[in-house]
């Protein structure tokens, strides 16, 4: 295994921050903390409530495999890449939904729109830097 250069570092404590707000959301979202979804319209609230169980599954999927995946890229775990590929997956299932499904994207507004498309940069963002650091094999 070679030697972790110190992006690695930075991108893993970064994409764990990151993905740790992913979490919350989700978290806070399923178990109405009303301190976080008091933000909301009633309409928004709505929405996220009436979401099909196979979408909360394929959003919790994205989250929290998107969490473990930067903590196993801080271990310098090749499975990162594996699980960030996992949580992109899970969040086109998502985007499914939202964007073609539902009314999502007419209920969240412009903002939302343009925050997923932020999500989507940064979770790419995050697989294909991992692919390249296990060829590299600084992952192991």
């Amino acid at each position: 295994m070679n030697k972790a250069p110190i992006h690695l570092w930075i991108v893993g404590i970064l994409a764990v921050l990151w993905n740790a707000i992913g979490a919350f959301d989700y978290a806070a979202t399923q178990l109405k903390l009303d301190f976080y979804m008091s933000q909301f319209t009633q309409e928004q609230l709505d929405y996220f409530y009436a979401f099909p169980a196979w979408v909360d599954a394929s959003w919790a999927i994205a989250v929290w495999g998107s969490l473990l995946a930067s903590l196993l890229l801080l271990m310098r775990k090749a499975l990162s890449a594996w699980l960030f590929g996992l949580a992109i997956l899970a969040m086109a299932v998502t985007a499914v939904y939202n964007f073609f499904l539902s009314d999502g994207m007419a209920v969240m507004g412009d903002e939302a729109a343009t925050f997923t498309v932020v999500i989507w940069v940064i979770a790419l963002f995050l697989y294909f830097y991992s692919v390249a650091m296990a060829k590299r094999r600084v992952l192991n």
